[in-house]
């Protein structure tokens, strides 16, 4: 590598909202306050919600399905 034209990388604290911290690498000066990590995101904790989305579906349906009848029509 040159030299004098990398940043320098630090030892940062990263901070959650779930109140869990580490320490990782960055070019960034100072700590970093996060507002998800992967100990309180829903994903890795497997409390995902599945979205209902057929109901959605069926309301777009009811809405402008007679229009599809007209057009084709």
């Amino acid at each position: 590598m040159k030299a004098n034209i990398h940043p320098d990388y630090n030892d940062i604290q990263v901070t959650c909202s779930c109140g869990s911290t580490f320490t990782t690498k960055s070019t960034m000066k100072k700590d970093l306050h996060i507002e998800v990590c992967a100990l309180c995101h829903p994903f890795y904790t497997g409390k995902q919600k599945i979205v209902d989305t057929a109901g959605r579906v069926e309301r777009f349906n009811q809405k402008f399905g007679a229009m599809r009848g007209k057009a084709a029509a």
